[in-house]
């Protein structure tokens, strides 16, 4: 197993343990757009490290454990590192930007990261099976349309704004370091920008 894939796994295990434990610490570094808006840059990164509870944690740092070897497989351990913060970056930038006005907005988790990850494996092994019946180019669009479902209709506590903004990431950063996908995986990759295109089509009309 990876050493790097262990130690990004560890960071989140004792970041969220110390905010599970300590509520002035979590308050300090979760993402709150008043607080980022302010001048609070840090909690654009440190926020993916915090977790609501062991079962959020646990959820993220699974499918982080079952994906990260197909990146690091195909990319290497540097590149998986340059996937996992950028997608990070890239779920707390569009995060931002999709609730800017809203300074009360709070979130946490990796999810945006991992989202990314998977994304990245998806274009690599676009057949691989998840839940052992969906292959997981199918997953990734069905999986996108619903994360524009759930930042329409805000009717539960999920950060799909940063999961679409970490899966855009990975896919963006996937592509860049590896632009041999847009021949061998075309079709992957085309199906999977059709609800990215959907979802700026919906912001720019404000549908969301």
């Amino acid at each position: 197993m990876s050493i790097v894939l262990i130690a990004i796994i560890l960071l989140n295990v004792l970041v969220s343990f110390k905010g599970f434990n300590d509520i002035m610490f979590f308050r300090k570094y979760e993402f709150h757009i008043g607080s980022i808006r302010s001048g609070d840059q840090v909690r654009m990164f440190s926020s993916a490290f915090l977790h609501a509870d062991i079962s959020h944690l646990f959820f993220n740092m699974l499918t982080l454990f079952f994906f990260a070897p197909v990146v690091i497989a195909y990319m290497g351990e540097l590149s998986f590192v340059l996937v996992y913060f950028f997608s990070l970056i890239f779920g707390s930038l569009l995060t931002l930007m999709m609730h800017k006005d809203d300074y009360s907005y709070r979130a946490i988790g990796a999810s945006g990261a991992v989202t990314g990850v998977l994304f990245s494996a998806i274009l690599f092994e676009p057949m691989m099976m998840i839940n052992f019946f969906i292959p997981a180019y199918l997953f990734g669009i069905l999986y996108l349309l619903y994360s524009i479902y759930g930042m329409r209709a805000k009717n539960d506590n999920i950060g799909h704004t940063a999961h679409f903004g970490g899966a855009i990431g990975g896919y963006l950063i996937t592509l860049v370091k590896e632009p041999h996908m847009f021949l061998d995986n075309t079709l992957t990759v085309v199906a999977l920008a059709i609800p990215i295109v959907i979802l700026f089509i919906m912001a720019k009309l404000g549908k969301l």
